[in-house]
């Protein structure tokens, strides 16, 4: 029983962020389809209103009021970084290119995480986070190459998703020292509504959009922002409080393996061996980079008397 109760507070953040990774992989799919019927910056306004209108009622819910003034700093940059300018820059890139250079470009933002985290947060760089970020980045390189369908790609689409993926990065970072002055869902909620009111200028298209646009469409943008925007960012900034950001960009490697998957069983399109194989790659990477060495008392093999016992294994 003992053992069980140790454990539980690990295994939470591990689940948030697993609860995260299938969230976020389900978005693509779901903006493939919303995506048709609207414009980049309309679906990033109006996934960010649903977005705020969960979470706003959670707030009200759970009874928590505005985070304190230290934390402000890192919601507004988060906000417009991620919330906002990661959203528009996001949609808009993925209808330039195909889906596989799409997710191989977004996804330099890991590696870029982990370099300004040990920058400008002093995160370690264990070695164990380095394979297996460069085991997860030769899968993702590996399940790009093999979507990518050719002369799909464009410059203005590879740059795009690739200032989303700096977006992404900049505001995962700025993100971590606001989890340390303010709750989850403040954090996530007030980011939440920075990146909404940064997309206010799109009110007009969204209006439009939502005229013409099939009822489909509709319910994914609505499904975008409740699921893998209000619940996965919540899960995300929940687990992100309790380890590093290197740590947890790492985890976001196993989203193409994810999202193969569910392209197989949702759209019907059969990934071919390389794809596979490339997903099979990005999750091994996520395993090493989430692992954890044993720390082991060292007993010198002259020393009397009784032996230690060997330490616990390191959170």
């Amino acid at each position: 029983m003992m053992n069980v109760s140790r454990s539980r507070p690990h295994l939470l953040p591990a689940a948030a962020a697993a609860t995260t990774v299938v969230l976020w992989a389900s978005a693509f799919v779901s903006i493939r389809s919303a995506g048709a019927a609207y414009s980049p910056g309309a679906l990033a306004l109006g996934r960010l209103l649903s977005g705020c209108l969960v979470l706003g009622v959670l707030m009200v819910v759970r009874g928590e009021g505005l985070p304190p003034r230290t934390a402000w700093r890192g919601i507004l940059i988060s906000g417009l970084l991620w919330f906002g300018f990661y959203s528009v820059v996001l949609n808009w890139g993925e209808q330039q290119v195909d889906a596989g250079t799409a997710a191989l470009v977004v996804n330099i933002g890991p590696i870029l995480i982990a370099l300004l985290g040990a920058r400008l947060l002093g995160d370690p760089m264990p070695p164990r986070l380095l394979a297996g970020m460069a085991v997860s980045f030769a899968g993702a390189v590996t399940v790009g190459l093999s979507m990518s369908e050719g002369g799909g790609s464009s410059v203005l689409g590879v740059v795009l998703c690739l200032l989303a993926a700096v977006g992404y990065a900049g505001g995962v970072v700025a993100q971590k020292p606001a989890l340390g002055r303010a709750s989850a869902l403040q954090v996530t909620t007030f980011g939440c509504l920075v990146g909404a009111v940064v997309c206010l200028p799109f009110t007009g298209r969204l209006v439009g959009d939502a005229a013409d646009a099939p009822v489909s469409a509709t319910l994914n943008m609505v499904y975008l922002g409740v699921f893998p925007l209000a619940l996965a960012f919540t899960t995300w900034a929940y687990a992100l409080a309790r380890t590093t950001a290197s740590r947890m960009g790492a985890t976001t490697y196993a989203v193409p393996a994810l999202v193969v998957l569910m392209s197989w069983l949702v759209l019907g399109e059969v990934p071919g061996p390389l794809t596979l194989a490339g997903g099979a790659l990005c999750l091994a990477g996520v395993a090493v980079s989430r692992s954890r060495a044993r720390s082991r008392a060292v007993v010198p093999e002259t020393a009397p008397g009784p032996r230690p016992e060997r330490a616990p294994d390191s959170v």
